[in-house]
């Protein structure tokens, strides 16, 4: 039965994947694995025999270590079968696309296919970056073609975006949603702008790590080190874009940037463009931000530690925070018994947005007394502190000191207004808030996507929940103030919905 435009509403029982790389015999082993009968093309011949090979040995890997039985393997292999040409796809009610990523050749092969497949028959596209709108505008029947982005490894990253171009039909969205549901996927549906959800919502952690390391916050292993143990990322920033390559990421920042009109909140690094032109590209070079020569990345020289747990400690602490210093608080005090009278002062202030600097002159303080810390994120587990140009050595060391002797990670960062992971959280909701706003996605899909898609621990909204949306907001603001850069201006409808106390989610 056909919907709108001559779509079919009809379930989809046969499938072809054109392109036999690594995402698309990913597509074709989830839609097997599915029940659908599965095409798989591709124009370098044997390459799709050979994508079936690769599927056959990790699903019968899979059958020996008594993840899946024997039986079942054999009867999703039994579903793919590799052919020679594009002719062969003519029954299929679902062709995927998963070719280069370039729109010239994804056009010119929607129109090949446009002749072949019946007119029922859903085009869905692969592209991760690339405008659904633009690949569809020389199609006869546009209304059937839809963007279906999966990540890689296919078979294990449980997200596929759905996106629907300027003429797609409702029927479209809705069988590719239902397909998603049966091969196990979670199917979030975007709207037809840069980046769709994953790779828009995921811009201000390199971005920001980026424009971090240009001010001289502080090494890029620090940096990393923060947001892995103070903010729970399963890799930092500058490990992701050694793993994914700056040839790949580089690219994308200045995509999304220039498709955004160079908006500043996706503003790109010259550091990663003068990487990219010395081939510091990461793992896949053994060079990037990482030494990788002998298959473990080494840290890139940093300055030397000023302070060892074994320096001096302070003789008299004050700390000025709100509530939420009662940690470190408790943590200065079960070193009470180790200082003496006679020590130096140290002055440890809680930031929320704040750099030191600013800090100091507003509440009258000595700054070479002060060192700042992160009362949000890491008191537990790995302390964030951070010193102005006038922060004496001594004082520095004190700092140090004191929190290693409590048994705490502890790292001292240069000045910087919401030390590390304040800035990079902020504007993972500010970016999150974005995108609700401008209904590019709903609340609960951009969560599920970033968790599932980014592995973060918590999804932009669900993060800014969890900090408080008027914490969020002084945050930015604060940063906003001190820098007037009008990258960390706060998306209207996070400062309305901070204003009048609801929740982001």
């Amino acid at each position: 039965m056909a919907g709108a435009g001559g779509v079919s509403r009809s379930r989809v029982e046969k499938a072809g994947v054109v392109g036999a790389g690594v995402m698309g015999s990913g597509i074709a082993e989830v839609l097997a694995a599915a029940g659908v009968d599965v095409m798989i093309v591709d124009e370098a011949p044997g390459k799709a025999a050979a994508a079936l090979e690769q599927i056959a040995s990790r699903q019968r890997a899979r059958a020996a270590a008594g993840k899946v039985s024997a039986e079942t393997v054999e009867k999703l292999l039994a579903r793919i079968e590799p052919v020679e040409t594009l002719g062969r796809l003519a029954g299929a009610d679902l062709v995927v696309e998963a070719i280069v990523e370039r729109l010239e050749p994804k056009r010119q092969l929607i129109e090949t296919l446009e002749k072949i497949v019946g007119p029922d028959a859903i085009i869905a596209t692969n592209t991760s970056s690339l405008s659904v709108t633009a690949i569809a505008s020389a199609a006869s029947r546009p209304q059937r073609i839809a963007g279906y982005h999966f990540f890689n490894p296919v078979p294990a990253m449980k997200l596929v975006e759905v996106i629907s171009g300027a003429h797609t039909a409702p029927e479209v969205e809705h069988a590719l949603v239902a397909l998603a549901a049966r091969f196990g996927h979670r199917p979030v549906i975007a709207a037809d702008t840069p980046g769709f959800i994953v790779n828009h919502a995921g811009r201000a952690f390199g971005t920001e790590a980026l424009a971090m390391l240009r001010e001289g916050v502080a090494p890029v292993d620090d940096i990393d080190a923060i947001l892995r143990d103070a903010a729970g990322f399963r890799m930092g920033p500058f490990e992701l874009m050694d793993l994914t390559g700056l040839d790949v990421s580089h690219p994308v920042m200045e995509s999304i940037y220039n498709q955004f009109y160079q908006d500043p909140r996706y503003r790109p690094s010259v550091l990663a463009a003068r990487r990219v032109e010395a081939g510091l590209l990461g793992r896949k070079t053994k060079r990037g931000f990482y030494d990788h020569g002998d298959g473990r990345p080494i840290s890139p020289a940093g300055p030397v530690e000023p302070a060892s747990a074994e320096a001096a400690l302070p003789g008299r602490v004050t700390v000025l925070a709100d509530n939420e210093a009662s940690g470190l608080q408790a943590l200065v005090d079960s070193c009470a018994a180790d200082r003496t009278s006679d020590g130096d002062h140290l002055i440890l202030i809680g930031l929320e947005g704040e750099d030191v600097a600013g800090a100091a002159v507003r509440l009258g303080l000595p700054a070479s007394l002060c060192v700042g810390f992160d009362p949000f994120f890491g008191i537990d587990r790995h302390v964030t502190l951070v010193a102005s140009a006038a922060t004496s050595d001594r004082t520095r060391e004190a700092a140090l000191s004191l929190v290693r002797r409590a048994g705490r990670k502890a790292t001292m960062v240069e000045d910087s207004c919401g030390a590390v992971c304040q800035r990079v959280i902020a504007m993972i909701v500010n970016i999150g808030s974005e995108i609700v706003e401008q209904k590019i996605a709903s609340a609960p899909d951009l969560d599920a996507a970033v968790r599932l898609g980014l592995g973060y621990p918590l999804g932009p909204l669900e993060w800014g929940d969890k900090i408080g949306p008027k914490r969020v907001l002084r945050i930015l603001d604060t940063i906003y103030d001190r820098t007037r850069d009008p990258r960390y201006r706060a998306s209207l409808w996070l400062r309305r919905r901070a204003e009048l106390g609801l929740s982001l989610q």
